[in-house]
């Protein structure tokens, strides 16, 4: 065994094998995997292995069909078959919102060249004709689905590893890990220990147990999940071909061909929580007892849509353990608390997904990051307020509603609330629905009676009517936006500046009170993150970012040590805050305070230390409306004080509560791009019209690689598309994001960020496009469908910046 690795992968399932071989596949041979047991004990073992392409994230579709055209060359590759069966996957609509999102998946499988196609009944029935078709809305095939054999998958991934010089060692549980002061590890086993740069925690079931031995809690939970095979059916003996798998996720079931008969799994709601207080170590290829009645009501679903299932004798049954995140997706990336420590934790859909898990890994490894933004897998969308509690709650939703539709703008409750700020109970008594960002408990709109919950769907919503009353008061008059869940930070210390300059792209504000926006450069030269600075003094800095994206963040800051007698510290739970914006902001402000908030005296992009009705307040005249405002910062104590005084100072001028889904609103109709959406590590700067803050006089993180992509033209550029009225109207929806653009037949872009602009009479949209000029007309295929837009010359809203700057 090998004392010493470039990388230690812990865990030999379908993913930790994957790793390994991609880790191969670009140069790093030097690479060791240790598995407790056999390769594919755990969950890998008895998964059904069903794999499909389209997912309703545009980079997990991209990953996904990587996954899918792997499979055959790893099996010419390595000689080792993956059992791959692609008689192809329909998908089944009972319902007008699953009809809408087949259709919005057939429009990006078009966008991105992939073959997701409607069928008629007829065809259908030809390609599936023990499928009942009665009550079906829409019927898409996608040629390429179907399944792979879980053993021959994962030992053709530790095949190729091991062809390119990897080192896979079984039955050698790992007893520590140990971080040296350099940032290696040291890793134990009972048959002795490796010294290695990086860790790979790809444990799945122990997932949990591998990540304490480093002192890091993942927010996982296993459960129970059930699947059976039946006898032979007669009539798929009488066939020459395999039939097409059955996505009848209305129906809450999955269905495939598995030898002469058919595999029938089920995610039902009566589910059973496993290993609550840690897995077993003594688990390995153990199943459970099978207890069918639990999945009754799907099963009888699936006989209904499929009669030969309920004809048939059961062959066998599968209950084995799947441990889960509390959204199902994978916790993926670098622990942002340790050095060379990666995770690749809660994978569900783990045969759809290892090949492009494995890439993205290695390349992260490598490279240093990611060729995808992959936020919505990031560990980082997690804190350590995802405690067990949470955890359990949204894992049981997740697996309830495995096959119910996540639509746009959906909040689900289960689980919360975890993060609340002072002013939570009297929101909700005004009638505040809330949203949840990084745990916080945020106002997403105001609706007239205290309890209102969201409506969900693709089309517009019970709130949207409200949305816009919010929005038309804040631009005649004024709103009041609880900003708190935004991240905050202080920067203080003889260092801070250098620090700082040294940190962002743009050159920090040498005098006190002046702000200034900066990019954060990813390693790759794209947009890691976008920010404001202040100057608070000679040495004190306030930094204010996306506050989803604090844990993400802590790896860039993380990444330069600090000066001594310099602190960098979150102040995000500390300080609370509230944007005050309208064309009477100002003189809704000037009567609690004796501060002059005139233009002369309190110009924008400027801050000052006030009191505003008696409470000391960071005062930074900036607003991501686009509209005369300033955000307001306060410690948390002095929240709900602050908040009765504007809105007592409000009433009489017509102002009130806004909440983010009017932001949003308010931020399209401006242009204004948003990290996560607009702002990623795959944009440069120059797409998204930021490289005139990239101060090309000083030397900061990631420099080299930014002059790298400045170099080059611009691949695509951010633009504002107005829709068309009668489009938008007829379909009652607006464009959310995700959505292709296509000019006359040809994709050239796609959706980042859409909302009705309810101040400017329009439903517009941001998007990224390439050969497109500003005044050309485009298709925006929001539900699907095709809704004629033209490409604006600048943002609708006070292009000039004359309201914000006034």
């Amino acid at each position: 065994m090998r004392t010493h690795a470039q990388a230690v992968v812990i865990g030999g399932g379908v993913i930790g094998c994957s790793i390994l071989y991609h880790l191969t596949k670009l140069g790093w041979t030097d690479v060791v995997l240790l598995e407790r047991s056999e390769l594919t004990s755990g969950s890998t073992w008895h998964a059904a292995a069903n794999i499909h392409g389209l997912h309703d994230n545009n980079n997990i579709t991209r990953i996904q069909n990587y996954t899918m055209d792997l499979y055959n060359a790893l099996e010419a590759e390595t000689g080792q078959s993956c059992g791959v069966f692609q008689p192809g996957s329909l998908y089944l609509a009972q319902t007008e919102a699953r009809e809408h999102q087949l259709r919005l998946q057939a429009a990006k499988a078009k966008y991105y060249g992939l073959n997701f196609h409607e069928v008629t009944r007829d065809e259908a029935e030809r390609l599936h004709p023990l499928v009942n078709y009665d009550g079906i809305r829409c019927i898409m095939f996608e040629p390429s689905g179907g399944n792979v054999d879980p053993s021959g998958v994962t030992n053709a991934y530790a095949t190729g590893a091991r062809q390119n010089g990897a080192e896979i060692i079984r039955f050698c549980p790992v007893t520590g890990t140990e971080q040296q002061p350099d940032g290696s590890w040291i890793v134990r086993t009972e048959k002795g220990d490796i010294a290695t740069q990086w860790i790979v925690n790809a444990a799945g079931l122990w997932g949990r147990e591998v990540a304490a031995m480093a002192g890091l809690t993942l927010p996982l939970q296993p459960t129970e999940h059930q699947y059976f095979v039946t006898e032979t059916i007669p009539e798929i003996a009488g066939l020459d071909r395999r039939l097409p798998s059955v996505a009848d996720r209305d129906g809450e079931y999955y269905l495939r061909q598995e030898g002469k008969g058919l595999l029938v799994g089920a995610y039902e709601k009566d589910l059973r929580f496993w290993a609550e207080d840690g897995t077993p170590l003594g688990f390995g290829h153990e199943l459970f007892a099978d207890d069918l009645e639990r999945i009754e009501p799907n099963m009888m679903r699936a006989i209904d849509r499929v009669p030969a299932v309920g004809t048939a004798g059961i062959k066998r049954v599968i209950n084995g353990p799947m441990i889960w995140s509390p959204d199902a997706n994978v916790l993926f990336g670098p622990a942002p608390e340790l050095r060379n420590y990666f995770c690749c934790n809660g994978i569900i859909p783990g045969f759809s997904q290892s090949g492009g898990m494995g890439l993205l890994a290695a390349d992260w490894i490598v490279t240093g990051e990611s060729r995808y933004d992959m936020f919505a897998w990031d560990m980082a969308r997690f804190g350590d307020w995802a405690d067990a509690a949470f955890t359990k709650a949204r894992v049981g939703d997740q697996y309830a509603n495995r096959f119910k539709i996540h639509f746009p703008n959906e909040e689900r409750s289960a689980g919360r609330p975890v993060r609340t700020r002072p002013v939570y109970e009297t929101q909700k008594q005004m009638g505040a629905v809330f949203g949840l960002n990084y745990g916080w408990e945020h106002p997403l709109w105001f609706a007239d009676t205290p309890g209102t919950a969201d409506t969900d769907g693709f089309t517009r919503q019970n709130w949207w009517g409200p949305v816009g009353d919010e929005c038309r008061m804040l631009r005649e008059n004024a709103g009041i936006i609880d900003i708190s869940n935004f991240a905050k930070y202080r920067c203080a210390g003889p260092g801070a500046e250098d620090w700082l300059n040294s940190l962002f792209a743009n050159t920090m504000p040498k005098a006190v009170g002046r702000s200034c926006l900066t990019p954060l450069i990813g390693v790759r030269g794209g947009i890691a993150g976008d920010f404001t600075v202040t100057r608070l003094g000679d040495d004190e800095f306030w930094i204010i970012g996306s506050g989803m994206a604090e844990r993400y963040h802590q790896r860039f800051f993380n990444a330069l040590p600090l000066p001594d007698g310099t602190v960098f510290e979150s102040q995000t739970v500390s300080m609370c805050g509230f944007n005050v914006a309208g064309p009477k902001s100002r003189e809704m402000l000037q009567r609690l305070t004796n501060t002059s908030f005139k233009t002369a005296d309190f110009p924008f992009m400027r801050s000052k230390w006030v009191e505003i009705a008696g409470i000391r307040v960071l005062a930074l005249r900036v607003s991501f409306t686009g509209d005369l405002g300033w955000e307001l910062h306060c410690a948390a104590a002095d929240q709900p004080r602050l908040y009765a005084a504007l809105l007592e100072a409000g009433h009489d001028l017509g102002a009130g509560p806004v909440g983010s889904r009017a932001l949003m609103s308010l931020r399209v109709e401006k242009g204004y791009g948003s990290w996560g959406r607009e702002y990623s590590p795959e944009y440069w700067p120059q797409e998204v019209g930021l490289e005139r803050l990239c101060k090309l006089d000083k030397d900061f993180l990631n420099k080299a690689a930014l002059l790298d992509v400045l170099d080059k033209p611009a691949r695509e550029r951010l633009v504002v598309l107005a829709l068309d009225a009668e489009a938008t109207d007829a379909s009652n929806a607006d464009a959310t994001g995700g959505e292709p653009i296509f000019k006359d037949g040809v994709g050239v872009g796609r959706v980042t960020s859409g909302a009705y602009g309810y101040s400017v009479g329009q439903s517009l949209a941001l998007g990224f496009v390439k050969g497109v000029d500003a005044g050309q007309r485009v298709e925006v295929m929001v539900l699907g469908r095709a809704h004629g837009a033209t490409v604006l010359e600048s943002a609708p809203f006070d292009p000039e910046g004359i309201r914000l700057r006034g």
